[in-house]
């Protein structure tokens, strides 16, 4: 399915006709039903939904609020998009006719992509559809075509090829030969990549009405593997990828490529012939074939002699795969064989992944002849240019239009927005292999006189620079280090101006790539910027850092509309003539006019304020909490700036301390009488206000009053602060007073509105401001200390608070690193939440965090030192460096030796060293002298020099003792932060006779690539009204919320993304809880298959998605499906991170309980135990979960009939659940009257037991109930542990939870009445269904 733009012009946006036959795997499409309009186009991911589910708090579309679509318009709005579809007749050549479900959205291109991957269709590409003898046209959509309706017949005609048909045909036959091979997921190509559930699940779920598996107990084999079991020290590394039955593809033929007998001559092609293909049959007969206008037939040609005559047969076929089944039995066979299982694979395992995944593991593959790869490689195949109209394709052009597109309805945004991703995921991937072109030597520079760190590129219309300091360009800010983060921050930048989204403001696409120790920065090009010189073109901004600056009154009217979402503050500067000049950026952020006459912005590095714990500024004083914990600390360069999401966290804080202090003065002026007012006049309150505020913005800043008249009290400066903004007359002066007072405390710029902006200037080498602005630059640095002090004082223990309640769950480094990004802190203060969680009181409970931190900061600053040792690398000796990096880093062997790569060959003479070296090789084989002693000293040393954080080991063997990690973490932390893939085999780290790697054990070295993710808005707004839903109890109500966000998600990103994994993941949950099981294991099926496309097989989300499939598959009576689920889920847990992690107490929790189910009693204590004792570590042996974990360990005892364990297991559990919770709670009488049951029980077999001892053999015995537990109670145990109930609450927990829904909810007041009808929607009724609901939102829950 590689033609995918077919024939698409430049322009059009490129929505790759939706694989949507694929989605359905020829069985007629069944999805175009439930979806009449939402047609899977090719799609594209990353950066999770930001959020996990639970949280529903939006990343505020950067202040620019343009109001949630209110219910009601919605409602109409969406209809525009489900038209019904309708089913139309399929008339093609040698089979029975077949019906075919359409939507009038469609275009007809879309049903040549479906007939194309049809099983009994698939071998057509070139042919076209008519309808009643006229030929429809590829690019219009069903609904213009006249007389189409319900029942049409649609007629496929063969035409004639072109060579570029014929090429296209032949690509497609090596497609669908290839379909089941896995080599190009392996290889990172063409946004394939693994997926292994079907391995664990033995084909599709859905069938299981089919089978009742292990309903009626057929013996299934429970047992584990041995490294499962807890407590087994071995982490083997193969099961990551389990062999695939259906990898060993059937072989329907030995080779097909291009005949070197191509092009065919002048006399030839009048006579029609395109090319000529070489072909070996699975029978050993070679072939040679050619490709004319009306089809594929042999010729008589052989390897050294050309002869284009017809050969006999003298078949001539339009499609290569009937000439194939023709002349090869086994080809037929096999061919059928390979397509029946190729649509048998769900679709989502075959669909491309809009950005490229790769898999940092790949088991060791034969390298077989293929013609279409071989002939990619070297023809100059730019992205899909030869399916375009004037080859390469204009991105920046592309990239421009699809913004400019209309997007004032619902309809036009998802053109808009749909079009804006397609491009974006075209110009990354094109931009990724330009990247590995410009660093491997296969691109020519531009200026190729100059040195080679100085030198830039053009590529396929894409512009790409190394991260080196050109021209001393970053002196004063760090030199090469400055050059090596400015693109990350540029494209930081960019994303953020893209969100915002202001008309007429244009960005460029950027794309920033990390390979074999390179940065390499990947931009479209700015029309005509390459034929003038840059002091011409630049008229907003500074090409020097702030010495000459200019503005434009255009520009400054477009950055105004960015300046309150981005908290940007308008400002002056004095350039190198002492004239002020006013801009609304930073300096270094550049204005150019193109000739296409739109305003670009670029250089974006400094779009946020600087971050002044790591910018020492000469006589400027920090805050206490920074110097108290060692800030200012100089760092490697002077671009180190605050993110986003803290200026968003900051500015929040701040608006409510700025309500609180309003209310509070209210408050007093109420309170008091007329002898306040005097003194308020005479600004006693202000000062005694602003003190406030100063010490306030610790983390509980404000005032606490009680709650009640505070609420009131906030909800009147709200009032009073909207009447005053909006500049009515009637307010009376003393509450003006308040709200500038308060306005003045929390550092607004507007005196009569919270307004709080950042200059970005501000401690700006170079940069001067005029004499008036003074007392402005005065208050923006204080704000900026505050700023800088905030990030210390709230968002770093609050951080480690939210880690502490497990709010959070970080299971390896990049969930690590995206939480502390979330709240704003950047990574370089990894050292200091480190710190933090050593000095926290609830140590123990953080322990996971400190491995994991650990593991992070070591691998980190191993991967600091990689990327300078790789540059020093030529390409011969790539993999001999990485394993002997490798060796040192993680082997135990003490002595590595390097094997250099001239061992192989001997060359006749020592060739000159060629000039054209690669940037920055100075040796090259310095890097083979490099030992494990070296390599740690220099990883301990740049922890403490970046991250400020001492290490205390000097080998990788003490590390794993000192800190608790394992090497096999290690290993895929550092391999997925670098790009390295190496051979899917045991490795024995521990060895201290032989190194762990040789060079044959590193495969490939892929790029790392950042890049902007385009967002769908609209279904966004959707999913999150759907989930507050959701939460408020309206589980009916949320579900077809979420269902439309679904929709609208697959319109724009197409079938495969983040986001449309986090919305199936909570459809199913809804479904499942409303007792829709079979719904809830299709959509749990696919979250599971996309977390792995999309994030990866061992991604914590997709342990995650695991968990939750087999809890579905349980209650749908898959027993053994769930537990081969579950023993995956623990498996990559153990790889991840180890066993000792709060989510495996979880994880064990539901593996034995779902043994109990089975009555494997001894495996099943293995597993609850092993939870019963993480919980008790991870929450205290006082918490309630450790309750409940006593029980269910109760439970196991009494069925095996030890009910002296049982007792004293219960016994503890009750005691917690009596002192936590108080005699009469509900769950401390259950507690005891299952104590008093044990006990009647134990009683019971005793008395047995003696009247045998008395009586002898001939006792006679009461036969003994012993009950294999019910499968029912099974699950609501499960149901219990994975937060997926609604908890019996007693009435007066009822009455309490009433009241707060009721508060919480005044306003939905209406709406509840209309929703009480459907409020028993939950598989329990007695129960309180908005409980459930807020559980819904997190699997912690319990």
């Amino acid at each position: 399915m590689v033609i995918k733009t077919d024939e698409l012009p430049a322009a059009a946006p490129a929505d790759n006709a939706r694989e949507h036959g694929s989605q359905a795997g020829g069985k007629g499409r069944p999805n175009a039903a439930d979806l009449p309009s939402v047609m899977l186009l090719n799609g594209d991911c990353s950066e999770n939904l930001k959020k996990e589910e639970g949280t529903s708090e939006p990343p505020r579309e950067n202040g620019l609020d343009e109001g949630e679509p209110g219910d009601e318009t919605t409602g109409q709005e969406v209809i525009v998009i489900q038209d019904t579809g309708f089913s139309v007749k399929i008339l093609a050549p040698g089979i029975e006719p077949f019906s075919l479900q359409v939507s009038p959205q469609e275009m007809v291109q879309e049903i040549h992509q479906v007939l194309m991957d049809r099983e009994d269709t698939c071998h057509r590409t070139c042919f076209s559809l008519h309808l009643d003898g006229n030929m429809l046209d590829h690019f219009s959509e069903l609904r213009s075509v006249e007389g189409l309706q319900e029942g049409s017949g649609l007629r496929v005609v063969e035409e004639p090829y072109t060579v570029r048909e014929a090429r296209i045909h032949v690509r497609h036959v090596r497609d669908l030969l290839k379909s089941l091979d896995p080599s190009d997921a392996f290889n990172g190509v063409d946004c394939n990549s693994l997926s292994f559930l079907s391995v664990f699940t033995d084909g599709d779920l859905g069938d299981s009405g089919k089978r009742k598996k292990g309903l009626e107990m057929d013996p299934i084999d429970c047992t584990p593997p041995e490294y499962i079991l807890p407590g087994s020290r071995e982490r083997p590394l193969c099961p990551l990828q389990p062999q695939n039955r259906d990898w060993k593809p059937l072989q329907c033929l030995k080779v097909l490529t291009m005949s070197g007998w191509n092009p065919p001559p002048g006399n030839r092609k009048m006579h029609g012939d395109l090319m000529y293909l070489f072909v070996i049959t699975a029978e050993d007969r070679q072939v040679s074939i050619t490709a004319s206008t009306r089809g594929f037939y042999l010729n008589q040609s052989t390897a050294y002699h050309f002869n284009p005559k017809p050969a006999s047969p003298r078949f001539l076929s339009h499609s290569l795969v009937e000439l194939l089944n023709q002349i090869s039995p086994t080809f037929k066979k096999n061919f059928a064989v390979l397509q029946k299982k190729r649509v048998q694979r769900h679709p989502f395992e075959r669909i491309a992944t809009p950005f490229q995944v790769y898999s940092w593991t790949a088991p060791q593959a034969e390298h077989a002849m293929d013609c279409v790869r071989a002939e990619d490689a070297y023809t100059s195949r730019l992205g899909y240019e030869e399916h375009i109209p004037g080859q390469t394709r204009d991105w920046n052009e592309e990239l421009q239009t699809t913004r400019e597109l209309p997007r004032k309805n619902l309809p036009e945004r998802l053109l808009r927005e749909r079009a804006i991703f397609k491009v974006h995921s075209d110009f990354t991937a094109a931009a990724t292999r330009g990247a590995m072109a410009v660093i491997d030597g296969n691109v020519m520079a531009i200026n190729p006189s100059e040195e080679t760190k100085m030198q830039m590129f053009i590529w396929n219309n894409i512009f790409f620079s190394l991260g080196f300091d050109v021209r001393d360009h970053y002196k004063d800010f760090g030199g090469d280090v400055a050059a090596y983060v400015a693109p990350t921050n540029d494209l930081n930048g960019v994303r953020t101006y893209n969100a915002v989204d202001v008309e007429g403001l244009y960005t460029l696409g950027t794309v920033v790539v990390d390979y074999r120790g390179y940065r390499v920065t990947a931009q479209s090009i700015i029309p005509g910027i390459l034929e003038r010189d840059q002091e011409q073109s630049v008229i907003y901004g500074s090409i020097d850092f702030g010495k000459t600056v200019v503005s434009h009154p255009r520009y400054l009217e477009l950055l105004e509309r960015t300046s309150r979402p981005l908290k940007i503050l308008r400002h002056r500067v004095l350039n190198d003539r002492d004239e002020e000049v006013e801009l609304c950026s930073s300096v270094e952020c550049k204005g150019i006019i193109g000739n296409d006459g739109r305003h670009y912005i670029l250089d974006l590095l400094r779009t946020f304020p600087p971050d002044l714990n790591f910018l020492p500024v000469p006589g400027e004083e920090l805050p206490e909490e920074c110097s108290r914990a060692g800030f200012p600390r100089t760092h490697r360069h002077k671009l180190c700036c605050l993110r986003q999401e803290l200026v968003d966290a900051f500015v929040e804080h701040r608006y409510l301390l700025f309500m609180k202090l309003a209310a509070l003065q209210l408050m007093q002026q109420k309170a008091s009488k007329v002898e306040t007012t005097t003194s308020l006049e005479n600004g006693d309150l202000p000062s005694s206000a602003e003190t406030k505020s100063e010490d306030s913005i610790g983390p509980e800043a404000g005032c606490e009053e009680e709650e009640g008249s505070s609420v009131s009290g906030l909800a009147k400066v709200k009032e009073l602060a909207e009447t005053i903004a909006s500049d009515d007359g009637t307010v009376d002066p003393r509450s003006r007073e308040v709200i500038r007072n308060a306005c003045k405390a929390v550092g607004s710029i507007s005196s009569t509105a919270f307004d709080i902006r950042f200059n970005p200037d501000i401690f700006s080498p170079g940069v001067r401001f005029p004499e008036s602005c003074q007392d402005e630059v005065r208050d923006q640095k204080q704000l900026l200390k505050d700023a800088a002090a905030f990030l210390l004082s709230c968002q770093i223990p609050g951080l480690v608070k939210d880690c502490t309640e497990y709010a959070v769950l970080p299971m390896d480094g990049a969930t690590l690193a995206e939480v502390m990004r979330q709240r704003g802190i950047n990574m370089r203060y990894l050292g200091k939440v480190l710190d933090l969680v050593l000095r926290s009181p609830a140590r123990d409970q953080l322990d996971h965090i400190y491995k994991i931190g650990i593991g992070e900061l070591i691998t980190r600053s191993a991967k600091h030192i990689f990327k300078t040792y790789l540059q020093g690398v030529e390409l011969s000796g790539l993999s001999a460096a990485i394993s002997h990096f490798l060796n040192c880093f993680l082997s135990s062997y003490p002595n590595p030796v390097a094997h250099l790569p001239a061992d192989e060959l001997l060359s006749k003479k020592r060739n000159k060293r060629r000039k054209n070296r690669p940037p920055g090789a100075a040796d090259n084989t310095a890097w083979a002298v490099m030992t494990p002693q070296e390599l740690w000293k220099n990883i301990c040393h740049e922890a403490k020099n970046y991250f400020d954080f001492t290490l205390e080991c000097d080998s990788v063997d003490q590390a794993v003792e000192t800190y608790g990690l394992q090497k096999i973490t290690l290993l895929r932390e550092i391999s997925l932060k670098t790009g390295i893939q190496i051979l899917l085999k045991e490795y024995s780290f521990d060895s201290r006779h032989k190194p762990a790697f040789t060079e044959e054990d590193v495969l490939n070295i892929f790029p790392v690539v950042k890049h902007v993710n385009p967002k769908a808005s609209d279904a966004f707004h959707f999913f999150q009204s759907g989930q507050a839903k959701v939460q408020q109890g309206f589980l009916k109500e949320g579900c077809e919320l979420i269902n439309e966000a679904l929709n609208l998600f697959n319109n724009v990103y197409g079938a495969m993304h983040v986001e449309i994994c986090a919305c199936l993941r909570l459809l199913a949950r809804l479904h499942y809880i409303m007792g829709d099981y079979a719904e809830a294991l299709s959509n749990q099926q696919k979250a599971v298959l996309m977390s792995e496309r999309v994030m990866g097989i061992e991604h914590p989300n997709t342990i995650q998605e695991y968990m939750h499939l087999a809890l579905y598959c349980f209650a749908s009576s898959q027993l053994s499906t769930a537990l081969s689920l579950l023993y995956r889920a623990r498996y990559l847990m153990l790889l991840v991170f180890g066993e000792d992690h709060p989510e495996m107490a979880l994880l064990d929790n539901n593996i034995g309980l779902v043994l109990h189910g089975v009555m494997e009693y001894d495996l099943s204590l293995r597993f609850l135990e092993n939870a019963l004792a993480v919980t008790t570590k991870y929450h205290g042996p006082k918490a309630l979960k450790v309750a409940l974990s006593h029980h269910l360990v109760a439970r196991v005892y009494e069925s095996k009939a030890e009910f002296r364990s049982a007792l004293q297991h219960e016994k503890e559990g009750y005691t917690i659940y009596k002192t936590q919770l108080g005699e009469d709670h509900e769950k401390t009488k259950e507690s005891s009257e299952y104590l008093k049951c044990l006990t009647q029980q134990a009683v019971a077999l005793q008395r047995t037991m003696n009247e045998i001892y008395r009586n002898g053999s001939s006792a006679n015995i009461p036969p003994l109930k012993f009950t294999a537990p019910s499968m029912t109670s099974v699950l609501e145990q499960l149901n219990v542990i994975n937060g997926i109930l609604f908890i019996p609450l007693s009435q007066k927990d009822l009455e309490n939870l009433k009241a707060e829904v009721a508060r919480r909810h005044q306003l939905q007041e209406a709406n509840r009445n209309r929703d009480k009808a459907e409020e028993p929607m939950a598989p329990e009724p007695e129960p309180e269904p908005e409980r459930a609901a807020e559980d819904v939102g997190s699997p912690q829950t319990a």
